[in-house]
């Protein structure tokens, strides 16, 4: 137990003092921050600008879309509709095929942005088409198709008698507000965007953090290994000492690194420049079990990850071929967020029951789950038992391929290799 202890504390002191840990911890947060905030800033204002034309047979129509268009109201919380002076809108009504033919050219020759034509007959549903330069300007193709549709619906319903205001009050629509309700009974507010990205943050933080100190831990082996420093450590210490030192002295650096971040998150978002961006569907609220399960799944996903990543790094001679094998050790993170759609949509489905209770996916799965439900105790239960059991089979396979692939230099360890290297060991 003496050499785990020494070994742990010289894993743990040599990367916390080293300038790579300084770095991450502050940069990597504030590389996301920077990112999020570029993307935030960036979206702001997108769709507007444009110069379109709206062309149609009925001129009515028309106008109403152009209206809708220089008067835009994308969330019905907004107590007015906004007016986007950037946007200018040629409404060519009623308009010929010639007329529709100059203005294709216009957009060709970049006078104007876009050109919507809509066409009207008695009896049967319009027909709309849209020409741009660009295919994947959906925001703007968004707002045509929705002020397009919100000015037929208004015009049919004043064309019933009902005064104007009134039907745009109604395709305005009406916001619902949502409520989750608890185990207790309790009701408290809820927002689907902030359960998302509550789940999702989380789950990106888990699955970085354990496969970043995971790698650290196979890197650290393999340059031992390369420098024969290992020689000197095995006249001290068992292989076995030295691998279970390993995993929990950079396990705690990982452990630091998170409680860091954690505590300045705290600070931040107790701060007044934090809290007018913390609320209505952005307000993301903590449970207890949330804060008690984060550090365990931790712990877990990075005794399972770590101790497979030092297993491999024990069959590989180079940081090189080590990267090969990589990909897929980190399979599993990646079916773990592919099934992110059904997960939030639906946490308690079969498939997101069965991939909670996969070791590999347990820790991702289960924190996206949890930013929309908790799920039951005794899928905790049995999730964390499956992992713990799974972190002794590979430590136990993984010790085996240590201890003999530690010392083997100049020979690239085959299959039939790596299980005489157990039969050995």
């Amino acid at each position: 137990m003496r050499n785990i202890i020494l070994v742990a504390k010289r894993e743990y002191l040599e990367q916390i003092k080293g300038r790579a840990f300084r770095l991450t911890t502050i940069l990597l947060p504030a590389v996301f921050a920077l990112i999020i905030g570029i993307g935030y800033i960036s979206s702001i204002g997108l769709g507007s600008g444009k110069h379109l034309a709206v062309a149609s047979n009925d001129a009515d129509l028309a106008n109403e879309i152009s209206n809708r268009l220089l008067h835009d109201k994308d969330d019905p919380k907004e107590p007015e509709k906004k007016d986007d002076s950037k946007t200018i809108v040629d409404v060519i009504a009623p308009a010929s095929q010639q007329q529709l033919d100059a203005l294709k050219d216009k957009v060709r020759s970049k006078d104007i942005d876009g050109v919507l034509w809509v066409q009207t007959q008695a009896g049967t549903a319009p027909k709309a088409t849209y020409t741009s330069r660009s295919s994947g300007d959906f925001v703007s193709t968004g707002r045509l198709h929705r002020a397009m549709n919100h000015a037929l619906v208004s015009r049919g319903l004043t064309g019933t008698g009902m005064q104007k205001s009134q039907a745009d009050t109604l395709v305005d629509g009406v916001d619902i507000d949502t409520f989750q309700m608890k185990k207790d009974g309790s009701v408290v507010p809820s927002s689907a965007q902030a359960s998302f990205w509550k789940g999702y943050v989380m789950a990106i933080l888990l699955s970085m953090t354990t496969m970043i100190y995971g790698l650290n831990v196979a890197r650290s082996i393999i340059q031992e290994k390369t420098s024969r420093i290992f020689e000197v450590m095995l006249s001290i210490a068992e292989p076995g000492d030295l691998l279970a030192g390993k995993l929990i002295g950079v396990g705690a650096v990982g452990l630091t690194q998170i409680l860091i971040w954690v505590v300045a998150a705290g600070l931040l978002v107790g701060s007044a420049f934090a809290a007018p961006l913390l609320k209505g569907d952005f307000a993301v609220h903590f449970s207890w079990t949330e804060g008690i399960l984060f550090p365990v799944y931790f712990v877990l996903g990075y005794f399972l990850f770590s101790s497979l990543f030092a297993g491999l790094a024990a069959t590989c001679e180079t940081e090189q071929e080590l990267q090969m094998y990589t990909p897929l050790a980190a399979a599993p993170v990646w079916l773990s967020f592919a099934m992110i759609m059904l997960i939030i949509n639906d946490s308690n489905s079969v498939w997101s029951v069965a991939a909670s209770l996969f070791p590999p996916c347990a820790p991702i799965v289960m924190f996206l789950r949890m930013g929309s439900e908790i799920p039951p105790t005794w899928q905790f239960v049995a999730s964390i038992s499956l992992m713990v059991v799974s972190i002794v089979a590979v430590l136990w396979f993984s010790a085996k391929l240590y201890r003999i692939g530690i010392l083997m230099y100049g020979k690239r360890a085959t299959l039939p290799e790596i299980f005489r290297w157990i039969r050995y060991s």
